[in-house]
């Protein structure tokens, strides 16, 4: 079943690098008090993704930060030692935050997983962005497969 708006966002463990090395990111503790925006993307380093998804996130940051959201977080079914190689060829440093959720267990427990074998990438999480206040989902844009229209930072921007 898919998270819905109004829906506390699950706890499970993420993995983050950080200068000292990798780091669990409790979903929990993330999200407690703040207001989060979360990308979700199939792949980093994919078309669609390193071309639109998070460009416009890391170009955008400081227009939905002055909204009042806290943090900007993107998340993919990678590991972190990729999430992190890809927030440094974006230049998302100290604007988005890169999350791996490299076995999955974030984008099932929240029911967006996409099976994107046929394309030789396994299991993947759907693309989606949501605003997440104190743990609560406020606002959630899952896109249709192949498209790229609800979940961009503009879509965001007007959410906010």
């Amino acid at each position: 079943m898919t998270i819905k708006v109004g829906d506390k966002v699950p706890t499970v463990k993420l993995k983050q690098m950080t200068p000292d090395g990798m780091r669990d990111v409790d979903t929990g503790e993330f999200f407690k008090g703040k207001t989060v925006v979360v990308f979700a993307v199939p792949g980093a380093f994919t078309p669609t993704c390193s071309a639109k998804h998070l460009p416009g996130f890391v170009e955008k940051a400081a227009q939905i930060k002055a909204k009042g959201v806290d943090a900007i977080a993107c998340l993919s079914v990678n590991d972190a030692f990729v999430m992190s190689a890809w927030g440094k060829d974006q230049k998302a440093e100290g604007k988005v935050q890169m999350l791996a959720d490299g076995n999955g267990d974030f984008t099932r427990a929240v029911g967006l997983e996409l099976d994107a074998s046929g394309n030789g990438l396994g299991k993947r999480s759907q693309r989606y962005a949501m605003v997440v206040e104190d743990g609560v989902i406020k606002t959630l844009n899952v896109e249709k497969p192949g498209t790229f229209e609800v979940s961009s930072a503009d879509a965001i921007l007007k959410a906010l």
